[in-house]
């Protein structure tokens, strides 16, 4: 992806993280945009910074560019478009992966009895947001043929998963739609448009949940954490999109990380291939204790 301008929104940490640096090592200039900086915390009140993971592209041999950008601020993204359109003019690659509505969520809350603001609050947070970045950026990207636009969301079926609550479902099912909208808009323009979904993430808000590290998370007590995959999983799956001459086939569809791998046969950091769609089929589905089911061959 040498001489490939891809800008990653949420970059600060998790997936968006994972997806800049992949992009970086494929040799991409990477735009890490979010609001987390060393000098300044989001709500979120997160240690990662949008410098460090620069630095981490950087370090994989790309070009990070730390941009602090509030997508709730329709100025900032005007700011970050401005500076993207005099430097390069356009945008091969947008990666809208802005959530920050962890502090909101109530969980296994019937909805009618959470607090209204927490709930508009995740709407705000995980859905205004990717439309305000989409309105400011698309015109960055349809400036020329061949732009990719991905969305990052939760799931790939809108099936209601349970006790995750109405607003989270809304937010990341209307992802998913942005996704099938793009899909059809942005084909007229010779562009491509899609969302992506991770599996059990290892991420370092997870990892802290579950008292665990990259090196230690397989001693976990949760049977179904042993089928995690970190952040650069879906990173390399998007890599593979964006360096696919046929990814227009791919257009308005949600793609999980492990049909990803299916399609382009990546791995993992450690050379794994965890595949959290064939697990969950096979054990949730079927009503099986994940504890008494060997990993390994979901690996």
């Amino acid at each position: 992806m040498k001489d490939k301008i891809a800008v990653v929104t949420g970059a600060t940490r998790g997936c968006g993280r994972g997806i800049a640096v992949e992009l970086g090592a494929a040799g991409a200039t990477v735009y890490v945009t979010g609001r987390t900086t060393r000098d300044s915390a989001s709500p979120m009140g997160r240690k990662e910074t949008i410098e460090e993971t620069a630095e981490l592209v950087d370090a994989a041999g790309g070009r990070g560019i730390p941009v602090r950008c509030d997508y709730s601020k329709p100025s900032d993204v005007d700011a970050l478009r401005d500076r993207i359109k005099a430097d390069h003019g356009t945008i091969d690659l947008l990666v809208d992966d802005i959530w920050g509505g962890d502090p909101f969520v109530e969980f296994g809350t019937p909805f009618w009895e959470s607090d209204l603001d927490k709930a508009l609050g995740v709407v705000r947070n995980g859905l205004e947001t990717h439309l305000i970045a989409l309105h400011r950026l698309l015109p960055l990207v349809v400036a020329k043929p061949g732009g990719l636009v991905i969305e990052v969301t939760d799931g790939d079926v809108d099936d209601y998963p349970g006790p995750v609550g109405i607003p989270y479902h809304l937010v990341k099912s209307g992802v998913r739609a942005i996704g099938r909208a793009l899909g059809a808009d942005l084909t007229a323009h010779g562009c491509t448009g899609m969302a992506v979904t991770p599996g059990y993430l290892r991420s370092e808000m997870m990892m802290e949940h579950f008292g665990v590290t990259e090196e230690t998370w397989q001693q976990t007590t949760e049977p179904d954490y042993l089928l995690s995959e970190t952040p650069r999983y879906l990173g390399r799956g998007v890599v593979a999109l964006a360096t696919d001459p046929n990814v227009q086939r791919h257009a308005g569809k949600t793609l999980a990380s492990w049909t990803l791998m299916r399609e382009y046969g990546f791995t993992d950091v450690d050379g794994s291939k965890p595949d959290w769609g064939r697990w969950f089929a096979d054990v949730h589905q079927r009503g099986l204790n994940p504890a008494n089911v060997d990993p390994a061959p979901y690996r």
